[in-house]
């Protein structure tokens, strides 16, 4: 059985993107932390992600260059969407057209791929899809690059969280300019 493993950028208030969806301080230059985060994704046996995160990288790795492209387009991806196989036109004219559409009860979608096996499950935000995760306590491993900012304001991936969630500190790596790499797992 393999793991999921959540990965999501916060800033330090906990917040995975301002009010408006804005996320450009993510790209903050650091080129070791961006050499942990594509080690992250490029060892990933399939990408998961809600549909408008789904529609929103579909229409851009299909045709990006960098560090990122290669695994984010060449390791097989589901879509978690209530509307079935309609999502999957956001890539007709990507090379995503072959992700697997999951649109059932999202426990049960996750323990099928869970159980085919091999290397991890890696799931990519919106703060709804992460949300949803957590909620249902499906996340194995929390892998949060944390910013040295505060937003003040914007979507969190853990609030709402019941019963209280313990969570143990694997490992925390410093970048060069400030950001911090932690894994959690569960306690």
């Amino acid at each position: 059985m393999r793991d999921l493993i959540l990965t999501m950028a916060m800033s330090l208030d906990g917040f995975v993107c301002g009010p408006e969806g804005e996320i450009d301080w993510i790209f903050n230059g650091d080129q070791e932390a961006i050499a942990w985060k594509v080690e992250t994704v490029a060892n990933a046996g399939l990408h998961i992600m809600g549909s408008r995160s789904f529609r929103s990288m579909a229409g851009f790795w299909p045709t990006a260059a960098g560090p990122f492209a290669a695994p984010m387009n060449e390791i097989p991806k589901a879509v978690f969407s209530k509307s079935g196989a309609a999502v999957l036109e956001a890539a007709e004219t990507g090379n995503w057209p072959d992700a697997y559409v999951a649109s059932g009860d999202l426990s049960e979608e996750i323990a099928k791929l869970k159980a085919t096996g091999g290397k991890p499950i890696v799931a990519h935000g919106g703060a709804s899809f992460a949300r949803s995760l957590i909620a249902a306590d499906l996340v194995d491993q929390y892998r949060l690059m944390v910013y040295p900012l505060a937003l003040g304001s914007g979507l969190p991936i853990f609030s709402g969280v019941t019963p209280l969630r313990h969570l143990e500190l694997v490992s925390s790596k410093a970048f060069p300019k400030g950001t911090q790499a932690q894994i959690f797992s569960r306690a």
